[in-house]
C-alpha cells in the first residue's frame, strides 16, 4: 500500500483540495501527504461500509478513490465520521493524536467543499468533536544528560569518515540550543546561514519562515564544521544543503534520526527511548527553567502559533517540587506514639509503666530480698 500522495490515484475534486492546501494555504509537502493519505483511508472506509464489506487497511487497493465525487461526499453523515474514528481506534490502534489528525483532514476537506467552493450544502464534520488527547509532560534530557550526549558525539572514535563527527556534533548542538524541528534542520541550506554566524533561516510548519539567532556554542560548531562541508570531499556536489550524507546528498530525516539514536545509545541514554523531537523539548525546557527565558520569547524561538502550545514547557521541575515539599511546615514534625489504654482507662498490659509491669517488678524485688 502506497504511503506517498500520488495525484493519479485521486479524483479531480480531491486533487483540487490538495492543490488548494499547497498553493493557497502554503502547506508543506509533508502536511499535504498526511492529509491526502488520511482522506484516502476515510473514503476507502466509506466505500467498504456502503457495500456492507468489513474493511481492513490491507485491502485498501480494492477500494480506489479515483472516482470519488461531490455526490459521494455530500451523502456522508456525522455518524459515518464517528464510525471511521471508531475503526481507527479499534482496528488501526490509532492513538488520540492520530485520530485527531485524521479528523482534522476530514474537517479541512468539508470546509473546502462547503465554504470555499460551495459544492455541497451541509458540512457533516462541523460538529464532530476531536478525540481528547492525553495530557502528558514533555520528555527531555537534563542539563547533565545533554552535556553527556554532546561529549559523546564530540569524542566519537567510530565516525566514518572522521569528519562526520563534526557534522554530527553540529547537528546535535543546533537541536539542543535552538530547539529546531527535524524537518527544519534537514531543510537548512548553506545560503540560510548569516555570514557572521549570527542567525540561521529555517522553514517551519505551514512553510512559514523564521530566523533563529545562534549562540556561541552554535557559532563555534558551525565555524569548525563549514570547512569540512566546503572541502574537496564535497566540491563535486550541486546540493546546497548544510548537512550532507556521505554520498553528497541532503541528509534525510531518517538519517538524522538514526544518528541521534546512535549517540543516545553511546551516551548510555538509550533506555530513555527519546526521539529527535525530544531534543527540541530539551532545548525549550532548559531555556525556560535554567535560562529564565520568558514564555512569550520562547514561543517565537520555537515557531509556535499559539502561546498555549509553548506553555507545556512551563512545567515545574522535579527538583522544584521536591524543594517545595520540604518547605511544608509539617515536613520535619515527628509526633511520638502515646501508650495504649485498657478498658478501665489505665495503661494497657504490656505498655511501658503499666500495672502488670510494675507488679512483676515488685515480685522480683521481693524474691531478691527473700533470697
Amino acid at each position: 500500500m502506497s504511503t506517498e500522495y500520488n495525484p493519479d490515484e485521486y479524483s479531480e475534486i480531491l486533487r483540487d483540495f490538495a492543490n488548494y492546501k499547497a498553493v493557497i494555504q502554503g502547506c508543506s509537502p509533508r502536511t499535504i501527504n498526511e492529509y491526502m493519505l488520511d482522506i484516502r483511508s476515510f473514503c476507502r472506509f466509506l466505500k467498504a461500509k456502503k457495500k456492507g464489506v468489513k474493511y481492513t487497511p490491507e485491502e485498501g487497493e480494492d477500494f480506489p478513490v479515483c472516482d470519488i465525487g461531490t455526490d459521494f461526499l455530500a451523502a456522508v453523515k456525522p455518524s459515518d465520521i464517528y464510525d471511521f474514528l471508531f475503526f481507527c481506534e479499534r482496528v488501526c490502534k490509532n492513538a488520540p493524536a492520530a485520530r485527531a489528525r485524521k479528523l482534522s483532514a476530514i474537517k479541512g476537506l468539508y470546509k473546502y467543499l462547503t465554504v470555499k467552493r460551495s459544492l455541497i450544502d451541509d458540512n457533516p464534520a462541523a460538529d464532530v468533536e476531536s478525540p481528547k488527547k492525553r495530557q502528558s509532560l514533555p520528555k527531555f534530557l537534563t542539563y547533565e544528560e545533554s552535556v553527556k550526549l554532546l561529549t559523546t558525539v564530540r569524542n566519537d572514535p567510530t565516525a566514518k569518515p572522521p569528519s562526520a563527527a563534526l557534522r554530527n556534533y553540529t547537528i546535535i548542538t543546533l537541536f539542543l540550543n535552538c530547539g529546531m524541528r527535524l524537518s527544519e534542520l534537514t531543510g537548512i541550506n548553506m545560503s540560510d546561514i548569516d555570514r557572521e554566524f549570527r542567525s540561521v533561516r529555517v522553514i517551519g510548519k505551514g512553510n512559514k519562515e523564521r530566523i533563529i539567532y545562534l549562540n556561541d556554542s552554535c557559532r563555534s560548531a558551525l565555524e569548525e564544521y563549514l570547512p569540512v562541508r566546503m572541502s574537496a570531499e564535497f566540491t563535486g556536489t550541486r546540493c546546497n544543503a548544510l548537512f550532507l550524507s556521505s554520498r553528497g546528498e541532503r541528509m534525510s530525516n531518517r538519517a538524522v534520526q538514526w544518528t541521534v539514536d546512535k549517540y543516545l545509545e553511546m551516551a548510555g541514554l538509550g533506555y530513555r527511548h527519546l526521539s529527535v523531537h525530544k531534543l527540541r523539548h530539551t532545548a525549550a525546557t532548559l531555556m525556560y527553567q535554567k535560562g529564565g527565558v520568558d514564555v512569550r520569547v520562547l514561543k517565537e524561538i520555537l515557531g509556535h502559533e499559539q502561546l498555549n502550545t509553548t506553555q507545556i514547557y512551563t512545567h515545574v521541575s522535579n527538583t522544584e517540587i521536591e524543594a517545595a515539599m520540604a518547605k511544608n511546615p509539617l515536613a520535619e514534625l515527628s509526633i511520638p506514639k502515646e501508650p495504649a489504654l485498657d478498658a478501665t482507662g489505665g495503661k494497657a498490659s504490656g505498655a511501658p509503666g503499666s500495672g502488670s509491669d510494675a507488679g512483676n517488678s515488685g515480685d522480683d524485688a521481693n524474691n531478691q530480698e527473700q533470697g
